[in-house]
């Protein structure tokens, strides 16, 4: 459904360096993930000048195993969630010859190609740490970085945020009673099946990476337990022979009702509640949670590869014993719950997101922050990437004043109204604080584009 790329659309490479501008505003983009990629290839083109600080010495954030940043939660079977087409960047499709979920590295090697087609490599400054982001008394921004040449600050008019929010593990807390004697660790942590050799492993979580993590455990722990507080519907990949998130209704926008629909409809034909696996039955309606995927769950459930238990009472030594009761032996038990949002650069009296909530203006501007931008700081019913490539555009148009905002008043009570939407949307968790509706989300903004074109022209 919606926003798709066709795979015949392609542009021609940019063979000359395109010009800054010094006259235009000079901005910072911080990460080159798929956010901060898209972030300076459109100032790139449009002649603005920006540095774009990266901590690794590689592009494609979380999508590059062992990435060097330190940051990558990619384990060795991670494949996309959303089709390629629904994935990619508005002008620069996904290879024709990708399977319709691309692997990581398949997705990591597009975010290399798309750099060097539109020619901006050496903006990029690699190895170094953006440390600190702070106003000045005359309206921009510091910002001090470190790297090999060590440690100094710069002057920007605005800072386009790009560090992602899938890199700062959350842990349970308050931490669950009782003492354990085998491992634990995090998800984000979890790169192949080699650490669940042999052991008796369980899974805590109910989202894309805790079932992908169960089913792999399932081919190669000695037991394998899945410990779910909230039961989630789980959707297929496909629908009538084609990707789920294809084909099933025209491109563009539709009301939230026929998204929540076909949600609906797809958890039902990939086989509905998950309750006679020994699940809990779903507190909420499919449409209400941000929509997770398994190709296999169901069908190791079924074989008795994974036993399913509920939330987990306490630990017990070489156990875990969970609140219906029962109890599974346990060596390794793998937290995939989910993650903080945070800005280690900005100070917390600044900017923090406590609970996971920030609320921003079209999940991108911050009111009372002039000049400090947000990008991919949201969670789709679909791919971030061509988002967060229209925030890109769309603060390139606002530097290069080809943009101009409505009055405080109207931005303001937009954000509110938004806010309070996605909220009544999604039942409340930290994980839909940040929740969209894709399709309805580029509309939306598309049109705030026009509205704001039409005002800087008059």
């Amino acid at each position: 459904m919606g926003y798709l790329v066709k795979q015949s659309d392609r542009v021609a490479p940019v063979t000359a360096p395109v010009p800054a501008d010094e006259t235009l505003p000079r901005a910072c983009v911080i990460g080159a993930g798929s956010s901060g990629i898209a972030a300076a290839k459109h100032l790139y083109l449009a002649g603005v000048p920006f540095d774009c600080f990266e901590m690794g010495h590689d592009i494609g954030g979380t999508w590059v195993m062992d990435n060097s940043n330190g940051r990558s939660a990619c384990y060795d079977t991670l494949e996309i969630n959303t089709s390629c087409p629904r994935m990619a960047y508005s002008d620069f499709p996904m290879p024709d010859d990708y399977p319709p979920y691309a692997r990581h590295d398949q997705v990591a090697a597009y975010f290399q190609r798309y750099v060097d087609h539109f020619g901006f490599r050496d903006a990029i400054t690699f190895d170094t740490t953006v440390e600190r982001v702070a106003p000045t008394g005359d309206g921009r921004w510091d910002v001090t970085v470190r790297g090999p040449d060590g440690t100094q600050t710069r002057t920007y008019d605005a800072v386009l945020v790009a560090n992602g929010h899938h890199w700062d593990p959350r842990w349970p807390d308050p931490a669950y009673p009782g003492s354990f004697d085998g491992e634990q660790i995090h998800s984000h942590d979890y790169r192949s099946a080699d650490q669940l050799d042999g052991r008796d492993v369980v899974v805590v979580g109910a989202g894309n990476s805790a079932m992908d993590i169960a089913v792999e455990a399932s081919l190669r722990a000695r037991s394998t337990t899945w410990s779910v507080r909230r039961t989630e519907w789980v959707l297929g990949k496909f629908f009538l022979g084609k990707p789920s998130d294809q084909g099933l209704l025209p491109p563009g926008w539709v009301p939230w009702w026929v998204t929540a629909l076909r949600l609906r409809i797809g958890a039902m034909a990939a086989g509905g509640s998950m309750a006679e696996y020994g699940l809990p039955t779903p507190q909420h309606k499919p449409g209400q949670s941000h929509p997770v995927q398994s190709r296999r769950i169901r069908e190791r459930l079924a074989a008795g590869a994974v036993t399913a238990r509920p939330a987990i009472e306490r630990l017990d030594g070489d156990r875990v014993v969970f609140v219906d009761g029962s109890s599974a032996p346990a060596d390794l038990v793998v937290w995939a719950t989910g993650y903080h949002v945070s800005f280690p650069f900005l100070d917390p009296e600044l900017v923090a997101a406590p609970g996971n909530q920030l609320p921003l203006w079209k999940r991108t501007v911050h009111p009372d922050l002039p000049g400090l931008y947000f990008l991919g700081l949201l969670q789709p019913l679909g791919a971030v990437m061509p988002l967060a490539e229209a925030q890109a555009a769309w603060i390139t148009e606002m530097l290069t004043g080809h943009y101009a905002p409505p009055p405080d008043s109207v931005v303001r009570r937009q954000m509110a109204a938004e806010h309070a939407r996605d909220t009544r949307q999604f039942y409340a968790s930290p994980r839909h604080t940040m929740e969209v509706d894709f399709d309805h989300y580029l509309w939306d903004l598309a049109r705030e584009r026009r509205k704001g074109r039409a005002r800087a022209a008059s």
